[in-house]
C-alpha cells in the first residue's frame, strides 16, 4: 500500500457506507483478488480502474455474493456493521437490490427481452418493499422520470427492444434504484455506448449520487471516464489495488508505474479533455 493509500484509508476509516478490508478471492486455487481494501462513502463516486482481468468486476461481484461456484473468500465486506461475506444466503439475498444494487455492462443482457420494463421495475419493489401493484407502478414511473426516460407513463409498458441502447441503460439504472439502495455498483456502464451517450449516462450517475446520497462504485478500464465523475480513484493490477487517492492527485500525479502507463495509453485528445475538465454534451435519441 502506498503512503497516499494509507493516509486515505485512515481519513475515511469509520466513515464509509461500505468497507472492503483485505479481501482475497481464490477460484480453483488461483488468487483472483489479493488483499483488496476500499471504502465507499455516501454521496461520492469511487472509481475502480484497471485493464481487463485486473479484478475490478470480481470485486463488485464479491460484494453481492455473486462469485463463481467454488470461489473461496477471506477478509471482510462491511455494510451497516454486517460482514456480507459471513451472511447466510437468505440474508444476503435480502441485501441484494434492497441495500446494494448493480448495473451491468450490457443492458441488452441484464433486461429480460420478453417482459415489459414496467414489470422488471416493479418486481423488486413488490418483493423487497411489499408494495401493491398500483403503488409499485407509480413508483416505477417516478423512477423512469428520474432517469430521464421521455413519456414514462407510456414507456413503462414498452419492451426493452423498443428503446435505444442508452435508454436501456437508463432503465437498468432505474431497476437498480427501485428499492433505494445505499450502494450502487456500476460495472462498465458506458462501454457499449457511443461517446455522446456515454456523457449523458455519466452525468446521470453523478446527479443521482449527489441527489440521493448514493455511494457509487464505478468500475471501468477508462481513466477518461474516471476524470469525468469520480471523487476517488483506485487502480487495480493483477488482483491488487496498487494506488488509491483523490481523483485529481491520482490522475495528475500518479505514483505507481502502472497508473502512469494507463494514463499514457489514453489518446491525446482524451488527455487534453481530462486536464481541462471538459465534458461532452448529451445528445441521445429516445
Amino acid at each position: 500500500m502506498t503512503e497516499r493509500q494509507t493516509a486515505r484509508s485512515e481519513e475515511t476509516a469509520g466513515n464509509g457506507i461500505l468497507t472492503i478490508s483485505d479481501l482475497t478471492v481464490a477460484i480453483h486455487g488461483k488468487e483472483i483478488l489479493r488483499g483488496v481494501d476500499l471504502t465507499l462513502q455516501q454521496g461520492r463516486v469511487h472509481g475502480l480502474a484497471g485493464e481487463s482481468g485486473s479484478g475490478k468486476t470480481m470485486t463488485g461481484l464479491a460484494v453481492l455474493g455473486l462469485l463463481p461456484h467454488g470461489a473461496r473468500t477471506r477478509g471482510r465486506i462491511e455494510l451497516a456493521g454486517r460482514d456480507l461475506l459471513s451472511l447466510a444466503p437468505k440474508r444476503l439475498n435480502a441485501v441484494r437490490g434492497a441495500e446494494v444494487a448493480m448495473v451491468f455492462q450490457d443492458p441488452a443482457t441484464s433486461l429480460h427481452p420478453m417482459l415489459p420494463v414496467g414489470r422488471q421495475l416493479t418486481e423488486h419493489m413488490r418483493h423487497h418493499l411489499r408494495l401493491g401493484r398500483a403503488e409499485a407502478r407509480d413508483r416505477a414511473i417516478d423512477l423512469m422520470r428520474k432517469v430521464r426516460i421521455p413519456g414514462p407513463e407510456e414507456a413503462i409498458d414498452r419492451y426493452p427492444h423498443q428503446f435505444s441502447g442508452g435508454m436501456r441503460q437508463r432503465i437498468a439504472i432505474a431497476v437498480a434504484l427501485a428499492c433505494s439502495p445505499k450502494v450502487l455498483i456500476a460495472d462498465e456502464p458506458t462501454t457499449a455506448l457511443d461517446v455522446t451517450v456515454q456523457a449523458g449516462i455519466l452525468r446521470l450517475l453523478r446527479g443521482l449520487c449527489d441527489d440521493l446520497g448514493l455511494a457509487v462504485l464505478l468500475v471501468t478500464h477508462d481513466l477518461g471516464v474516471m476524470s469525468a465523475v469520480a471523487d476517488e480513484v483506485s487502480v487495480m493490477k493483477d488482483g491488487l489495488v496498487v494506488e488509491t487517492g483523490p481523483r485529481g492527485e491520482v490522475l495528475r500525479e500518479p505514483r505507481h508505474a502502472y497508473t502512469r502507463a494507463l494514463l499514457d495509453a489514453l489518446p491525446e485528445n482524451a488527455r487534453a479533455a481530462e486536464d481541462a475538465g471538459t465534458e461532452s454534451s448529451e445528445v441521445e435519441p429516445a
